[in-house]
């Protein structure tokens, strides 16, 4: 089905397995979830939905570096393959209209056939997030904003838990926000958008919307330029 317009999502991990659940996906995200997508290629919207690897993610890491010493690499590659898990969980929900095949290399998006509807995608190589692919995988496919959907409202300028000071984040330029968040990517690193990704969307001209992804109505407002809860960077 043709369709008007791509989104780019990136789904959190914390979303699909909340550290609340004690290890286990979220049903109830995952149902609220897939109804959001369905109403939106009824409406022609096509979808690429990128997840990350959460909860699921540092259960592993963690594991791991107890028994053994760990490089930076050998990190990473646990989370990518978390993400892919959370991946193939999404298309599950989503095979009425999504691509059979999950997207890992960002360039082989562009071998997707344009009538697929929801294309799902999860983590590559080591060095960065899935923020990066979502964003390299908006600019292959000339779309110039990515939704980022998280377990919180808004990003802030610094951790609200740890420093009192910390403002949330309405509207921000790339500038401004790449000041706050430290300069390389690290596994584990927490940053509400990965500074490696973030540097690529400034370059390319690339929107970012953070989105509480339990308030998926707020992500609707957003896409149809109406006053949401959330932070834009651009």
């Amino acid at each position: 089905m043709p369709s008007s317009e791509t989104i780019v999502i990136s789904v959190g991990g914390s979303l699909i397995v909340p550290a609340k659940g004690g290890g286990a996906p979220d049903a109830v995200f995952l149902k609220s979830f897939r109804s959001f997508i369905e109403r939106g290629v009824r409406e022609e919207r096509r979808f690429v939905c990128i997840t990350g690897g959460g909860r699921t993610t540092r259960t592993y890491q963690k594991a791991a570096s107890a028994v053994f010493d760990l490089n930076d690499e050998d990190l990473d590659w646990l989370g990518i393959h978390a993400t892919r898990l959370n991946a193939h969980l999404v298309r599950t929900i989503l095979r009425d209209s999504a691509h059979p095949v999950i997207v890992t290399n960002p360039d082989d998006v562009l071998d997707v056939p344009q009538d697929a509807s929801v294309i799902v995608a999860a983590g590559y190589r080591p060095g960065s997030s899935t923020d990066l692919r979502a964003v390299q995988i908006a600019t292959h496919l000339g779309a110039h904003r990515v939704v980022n959907l998280s377990d919180i409202d808004y990003a802030y300028t610094a951790d609200p838990d740890e420093d009192p000071s910390a403002a949330k984040i309405e509207a921000m330029s790339w500038n401004e926000f790449l000041a706050l968040v430290p300069a390389e990517w690290s596994p584990g690193l927490s940053s509400p958008f990965d500074p490696v990704a973030s540097r690529e969307a400034q370059k390319n001209n690339i929107e970012v919307a953070i989105i509480n992804g339990n308030k998926l109505e707020e992500v609707e407002k957003y896409l149809k330029g109406e006053k949401f809860i959330g932070s834009i960077i651009n």
